[in-house]
């Protein structure tokens, strides 16, 4: 079969799903156009969740097992797709972060995950389930995945990253001096790094600030460009230049803006001394 992409079942629960959902269209000889007209739905959305570009809804989990005569096999499924802590996009985000040539990011509020320590990024995590925002195993599911992104800033070549941080990642304390002393030494050990550029957005940047939310760009080898965004619940991976350049542009005035990285590493040392 022609243009037939290789699934990773490990890659989430939503690519898990969809590789169950090929094999049980394959066990009945059936192309995705096939099931999609026993759905009502077009071929297009088969693909679309079979290769992890659109997470399964329960209702589509419902359909695809009276089509495929499976019970409620894909409808339990499904459940784990939608009891991940994973903002749609986002996988696929780190499926390409870790190979990306360059990487830019912005943070507001906290440090990013690229840069925390492990016991900042636990610190993170537990706030988030004491209040019962993501369960314990949520929780561990992140931390995991951290892991593993951060491995992607030591291979060889080493990519390039660009990191412009908010004021507020440096201000606001989090797990307690101790834990906070050692990230913010952490982050001034990273911006020494032949690779890497480290920059403070200050407070009194005001309205010449380029963005409101988090903001990361990749730069693939093959040199195409890719941005991924997110609000507290919703995260959006974006593939067309014409959308990604206007953010790259916005991201170069927020450099040209920020302190210098010697400014930057001063500050992110004066704070540091003042939580010790």
């Amino acid at each position: 079969m022609v243009n037939r992409k290789d699934l990773d079942p490990e890659e989430s629960p939503a690519a898990e799903f969809g590789v169950l959902l090929r094999r049980l269209r394959d066990e009945r000889g059936w192309t995705q156009d096939d099931l999609g007209v026993r759905m009502r739905i077009s071929g297009t959305h088969i693909s679309a969740v079979e290769t992890n570009r659109r997470p399964p809804t329960p209702q589509f989990a419902r359909s695809a097992d009276r089509a495929l005569g499976t019970g409620d096999l894909l409808t339990r499924k499904v459940r784990a797709v939608r009891n991940t802590s994973l903002l749609e996009g986002f996988p696929e985000f780190v499926k390409q972060e870790i190979r990306a040539a360059e990487l830019r990011l912005f943070e507001l509020g906290i440090i990013p995950g690229l840069l925390q320590t492990p016991e900042y990024a636990a610190a993170i995590t537990q706030g988030a389930v004491r209040r019962g925002a993501i369960s314990e195993q949520q929780a561990e599911e992140r931390l995991t995945l951290l892991a593993k992104r951060q491995t992607s800033l030591v291979r060889d070549p080493a990519p390039i990253v660009h990191v412009v941080l908010d004021e507020s990642c440096l201000r606001r304390l989090v797990g307690g001096p101790h834990v906070m002393s050692a990230q913010l030494e952490s982050i001034v050990a990273f911006g020494e790094l032949p690779n890497t550029v480290l920059q403070v957005a200050p407070y009194d940047l005001g309205e010449r600030r380029s963005f409101d939310l988090p903001i990361h760009l990749l730069t693939l080898p093959e040199r195409t460009f890719l941005a991924y965004s997110e609000s507290a619940q919703q995260g959006m991976l974006e593939r067309d230049y014409t959308a990604v350049q206007p953010l790259l542009t916005a991201y170069h005035q927020l450099q040209a803006e920020a302190l210098s990285q010697t400014a930057s590493m001063a500050m992110i040392e004066q704070v540091r001394k003042g939580i010790s």
